[in-house]
């Protein structure tokens, strides 16, 4: 299977980007008004998403937007249940209203990291995905705890790995804000990815080669230069 290029939009970067960025990828994770996003920019996204035949996710986050909801949170199953009610059903309201289906569900920063954390956590979201959405894919953390719950529960899953994102050598991301938490150079973007089609292996922080599966690639729409980096990456992986 060709790998799906990914980009979450919809957080507040210009217009002109979230343009700029559906030219390259195959499929967008828009946010829908928790950490970021609003009515105005759920529907521009669906828009251009259609426009240029991207499949359509949503990217849920907490109800927090300082720090674009990044950072640690406490929250219970049912309480993430809610949330991602609320969420993602704004944003499927809207796509259905232009014609586009839910392809996939993606947590966003804080949501995240907590299921990973957690397996309430990570059974509760897994469960609810498959009980109000069951023909949308969750894009996961590649070899972590959603995708293992996922996996185990029969709920489609798409195990992802990040082209602008430092990982540690247990498979976690580099947390943000931390040396080599982000790849900002397109070249180095695309050979790490180079790296990946020919063994399944990226390369941690400190030089370890981590075997990991894929079925998707992320590019973050804030990362610097992140259009260029989404570019270069497409061209690697032929998306």
């Amino acid at each position: 299977m060709k790998l799906d290029l990914n980009c979450d939009l919809g957080e507040g970067e210009p217009l002109a980007r979230t343009q700029a960025l559906m030219q390259h990828i195959t499929s967008a994770s828009v946010a829908c008004g928790g950490h970021a996003g609003d009515l105005h920019s759920m529907e521009a996204c669906v828009r251009l998403a259609k426009e240029f035949g991207v499949r359509l996710g949503a990217h849920p986050g907490p109800w927090i937007r300082r720090n674009l909801g990044r950072g640690k949170i406490e929250l219970t199953a049912t309480g993430l249940e809610l949330l991602i009610l609320q969420q993602v059903g704004a944003l499927e309201q809207i796509a259905r209203a232009h014609g586009v289906k839910l392809h996939h569900i993606k947590l966003h920063g804080a949501l995240y990291h907590a299921t990973e954390r957690s397996e309430a956590l990570a059974r509760g979201y897994v469960l609810a995905v498959a009980h109000r959405w069951p023909r949308a894919r969750i894009y996961a953390l590649s070899g972590g705890r959603v995708a293992h719950v996922a996996h185990r529960a029969g709920v489609p899953v798409w195990e992802e790995i990040f082209a602008d994102r430092g990982y540690r050598d247990d498979g976690t991301l580099v947390p943000r804000g931390k040396p080599g938490a982000l790849v900002t150079q397109p070249r180095a973007a695309a050979a790490r990815l180079r790296t990946f089609l020919k063994g399944h292996r990226l390369e941690s922080v400190s030089g370890a080669l981590l075997r990991l599966r894929a079925h998707t690639v992320c590019v973050h729409a804030d990362t610097p230069d992140a259009t260029a980096i989404a570019r270069a990456v497409a061209r690697v992986i032929g998306a």
